[in-house]
């Protein structure tokens, strides 16, 4: 079952800044649990795929996307997520 817990809801309000048609945030935390660097962590939350399309990325080349997301997620970054995979399309690359 997939968490919504605080870093959860906090990287979907901020990713929700970009005006997505589509933003899915799928916790794999759980698929991690039993690697050696997450011995000890307590968090629940700490490997997120994000799956997101925006005209925001439109100009933007697959590099300048992530570093987007990744500034906008920098407090999660530094505060407990260990890991993010990024799917960051434009509308029109979809098909919509």
């Amino acid at each position: 079952m997939e968490s919504k817990g605080v870093i959860y809801t906090s990287m979907f309000n901020k990713l929700s800044t970009l005006s997505p048609t589509n933003l899915q945030i799928i916790n794999e935390s759980h698929l991690h649990a039993h690697h050696q660097a997450m011995q000890g962590v307590s968090s629940k939350e700490t490997h997120f795929r994000i799956e997101i399309v925006s005209k925001d990325f439109e100009g933007k080349s697959l590099i300048q996307r992530h570093r987007l997301i990744y500034q906008l997620l920098d407090d999660e970054l530094k505060n407990g997520v260990h890991a993010l995979s990024i799917k960051a399309k434009t509308p029109e690359e979809i098909g919509e």
